[in-house]
């Protein structure tokens, strides 16, 4: 989820339990505001109540025409029952039904002058009145339906206020959140343009004195200080691949020379011919890595072009044979590839070149025949080429660091070598989007399988 995303979530969760809380507060507030003037409505009836008995002469004559000409239509449905010191019912406002009452609420009036319950349907207020030198309980029962009709309305109303608020707050605070990181992703764009080719390319810094100002001026000074130890360290490896080229391509020429010399005695003869393999492997070494230093994996692949496996792998052969003229290369198509035989895959010639020649010279040198059996699979998914040779295998210990720079396996004892060569197959291959793997399939036999993802 992206910060703009989760501010906004968490701005929208804050007041929605913030707004939530106020909204049944003010419910709550508004239902013990209605409770307590209904109650007072039905205090004041009994009142009034009281008055008309302690006036009245002919209580029982005048009380019918009273309530009639003076009922309450705020209280709905209302029934008044009066009995006298005896608990004996004197008066009802029900009429042509049969009269039924709560004895308890009568014996509570006893303890207490006053009584109200709201669990009832409907609401009971009811009291204990000396009036005239009598006692009277008069009981008063009522509906609050325009009460509770405010109380439902203000609910409903309540809930969707809720809702409304939510969404908008929700909308507003992802569009004003996205509207004060913009500068913050317009920076992420920039800094994402920045490659190794590019790290000269400046941020642009807006004339603010925010953290994203601040930000982006700090990245730049970063990138300044990157750029200087990159340019050094690249124009160290190119400048030391060339210099070295010189004076290696003159010993190798020497050496030759001495070679074709016939005075030289077998022993001196060895010496010589070994000494020229070490300088074609510096050589090849230097060549690499200085090729290397042209590439980055992020514009490499503006240079690809479509590259044929089978000729790379056949161009490397003849490279590797000059130095290893022993060495033969049983090459193969794999049966299931017929349909598919294109044997081409996006990349840098002259970077998979080196990848095979490295490949091809671990064939020559580690092999017991001096053989390398090469098998290409294609599919419409991926291309496998598959590299064998006889000969001592890799620990397994060792298998894990095969492919990190200065490894050499115990197999690799009294042989000449620099342990680069595999580390930079690796490299080459992962600006390729290729794998590479090694396996012994069984005793004595090393396998590396290169795959290309098409």
């Amino acid at each position: 989820m992206s910060l703009k995303r989760k501010i906004a979530l968490t701005i929208s969760i804050i007041f929605s339990l913030l707004f939530g809380i106020v909204l049944v507060m003010v419910y709550f507030s508004f239902d013990d505001f209605r409770r307590e003037e209904f109650k007072e409505r039905f205090r004041q009836r009994l009142e009034f109540t009281s008055r008309f008995i302690s006036q009245s002469k002919d209580f029982e004559n005048e009380a019918p025409l009273f309530f009639s000409e003076n009922s309450d239509n705020i209280l709905l449905d209302e029934k008044i029952l009066i009995f006298n010191d005896q608990k004996q019912l004197i008066y009802s406002t029900i009429k042509d039904r049969n009269v039924s009452w709560d004895a308890e609420i009568l014996k509570i009036l006893e303890k207490n002058k006053t009584f109200y319950s709201e669990e009832n349907t409907p609401e009971i207020y009811a009291a204990r009145k000396f009036i005239n030198g009598e006692t009277y309980y008069i009981l008063t029962s009522a509906y609050d339906t325009n009460g509770k009709s405010k109380l439902e309305y203000l609910k409903y109303l309540l809930i969707t206020a809720f809702i409304t608020c939510t969404l908008l707050i929700g909308l507003f605070s992802y569009y004003f959140m996205g509207k004060f990181l913009r500068p913050l992703e317009d920076l992420n764009k920039e800094i994402s343009e920045v490659t190794a080719h590019k790290l000269a390319t400046q941020v642009k810094i807006k004339q603010s004195n925010d953290e994203i100002g601040v930000l982006a001026l700090s990245f730049n000074t970063m990138i300044a200080k990157l750029n200087d130890v990159f340019q050094s360290q690249k124009d160290f490896s190119a400048s030391a691949s060339h210099e070295i080229r010189t004076p290696i391509t003159r010993m190798a020429f020497q050496l030759e020379n001495l070679i074709k010399l016939e005075q030289h005695s077998p022993e001196t003869l060895l010496a010589l011919r070994q000494m020229l393999k070490d300088v074609f492997q510096l050589s090849d070494l230097t060549n690499s890595l200085l090729l290397l230093t042209k590439f980055d994996k992020e514009n490499i692949q503006d240079i690809f072009e479509k590259v044929r496996i089978d000729e790379v792998i056949f161009e490397a052969f003849d490279l590797v044979v000059k130095n290893y003229p022993s060495l033969k290369m049983d090459f193969q198509i794999s049966e299931e590839t017929e349909d598919y035989a294109f044997l081409t895959v996006p990349g840098v010639a002259a970077l998979l070149n080196i990848v095979f020649i490295n490949l091809l010279k671990n064939a020559a040198v580690y092999s017991d025949n001096a053989q390398a059996e090469i098998l290409i699979t294609e599919n419409q998914k991926q291309l496998t080429v598959q590299i064998s040779s006889e000969g001592p295998t890799i620990l397994p210990e060792d298998q894990p660091k095969l492919f990190e720079a200065f490894m050499r396996g115990k197999n690799s004892q009294n042989i000449s070598g620099s342990g680069l060569g595999l580390r930079i197959v690796k490299r080459i291959l992962e600006y390729h989007n290729a794998e590479i793997s090694y396996m012994s399939p069984k005793e004595n036999l090393n396998l590396f399988i290169v795959i290309f993802t098409k």
